[in-house]
């Protein structure tokens, strides 16, 4: 789903207070409709001025104001929530000098609308403004590591692991060696890592981390074990919830994935998987689902967007039964992410389409990289024997 890639890894970088500024350390939730975001000057009414309005003017309300919008986009699935935090950013963006603290935010922004490059970019502007700022350089791994661009975000990951608490830099440079070669032993040292006074958040980043590499071990029962320790933590952690999901669907469990995603259909990553299962079981509301999907992806599509193509790539297959129309969406995602999964779409649409040599840029990749996944094995050996 990645929304990029919306893990507990990228969700780190927001979320970790522990060695994070105040203003930086997490998406602001108030507490009740009664929480201040800020003191606003006496005789100011709420008809006279907008909370938007004050930001314009006021750094201290246009940091949390942006924050929030970005998590509630995250929360919702509704992508309308970035453009609110955009339009808090952009003028403070402009300044110069620029505010560290306000790119930071713009880069993340960026990153979930999957402008890669511009991300990249916008961290470039506050690594050279704030050379040793941490959230810049997790967040730069994620991108990087979205990218398949594994050299330069461990590179990252060592920075950022020099500022910070050894546990976390340990889980940012042992995530990535679990890609690159390393998956056994990336595994058994982050399994032998104690979580005792950790933050919830940091928790959900290890167990994660650890789901995503039982099942590129095939170790499916412990992924379960940890994707539902996560999700005990964090319900609200979207990306587990659909990797979780997935364990189920191939386990030809849609019952379960059914139990899993309930009243999760407003975000369209889970409503994917609340189809595939709705597939599986014959279910007759497929067909709602299913037109919810086409009528995002179309919207999606409208507004120039790409955020979901992974997504749509697996409802034109795995729901619609378009496999030509797949591997168009597939290789156009390529294109933008280079995700196991990302592979695993790729390979599965062109054995579908009947053109498994549209699959060899990304199996070339999965050899280069040395990134193992029992998954990739099994779609990679069915889409040969297809040849």
């Amino acid at each position: 789903m990645t929304r990029g890639r919306l893990s507990s890894f990228f969700a780190a970088a927001l979320l970790c207070a522990a060695y994070l500024p105040r203003a930086l350390a997490g998406p602001y939730l108030p507490g009740s409709d009664g929480a201040i975001l800020a003191e606003v000057p006496a005789g100011t009414r709420h008809a006279d001025v907008s909370a938007r309005r004050l930001a314009r003017d006021r750094l201290d309300v246009a940091i949390p104001l942006a924050q929030f919008y970005i998590q509630q986009s995250r929360l919702r699935g509704d992508l309308r929530y970035l453009g609110y935090a955009d339009a808090v950013l952009t003028p403070w963006a402009k300044q110069s000098p620029p505010v560290p603290d306000v790119l930071v935010l713009q880069a993340t922004l960026q990153q979930s609308r999957h402008e890669f490059s511009a991300s990249l970019a916008t961290l470039d502007r506050v690594l050279t403004a704030r050379p040793h700022d941490p959230q810049a350089l997790l967040i730069r791994a994620t991108v990087l590591r979205v990218l398949g661009r594994y050299a330069e975000a461990g590179a990252a990951c060592d920075q950022f692991a020099a500022l910070v608490e050894p546990r976390l830099g340990a889980l940012c440079v042992q995530s990535l060696r679990g890609l690159n070669g390393h998956l056994e032993s990336a595994y058994a040292s982050l399994m032998q890592v104690s979580s005792q006074g950790w933050l919830n958040s940091e928790k959900s980043w290890l167990y994660s981390e650890l789901g995503e590499m039982a099942v590129r071990l095939g170790l499916d029962a412990d992924a379960q074990r940890w994707y539902q320790r996560d999700l005990d933590l964090v319900p609200t952690d979207f990306y587990v919830r659909a990797a979780y999901a997935d364990l189920l669907l191939r386990q030809r469990r849609p019952g379960e994935a059914l139990s899993l995603l309930q009243g999760h259909e407003s975000f369209e990553p889970l409503l994917l998987r609340i189809a595939i299962a709705q597939r599986q079981l014959l279910d007759p509301r497929l067909a709602e689902s299913s037109s919810r999907l086409r009528d995002a992806f179309a919207a999606e599509t409208q507004r120039g967007e790409a955020v979901h193509r992974r997504e749509q790539a697996r409802f034109l297959l795995e729901v619609e039964n378009q496999p030509k129309l797949s591997l168009a969406a597939a290789i156009e995602n390529w294109a933008v992410q280079r995700e196991p999964d990302d592979v695993l779409v790729l390979v599965n649409a062109a054995k579908a389409a009947g053109n498994p040599a549209a699959a060899e840029p990304a199996l070339d990749f999965v050899r280069t990289q040395g990134l193992r996944d029992v998954r990739l094995n099994a779609a990679a050996t069915a889409s040969m024997a297809a040849r």
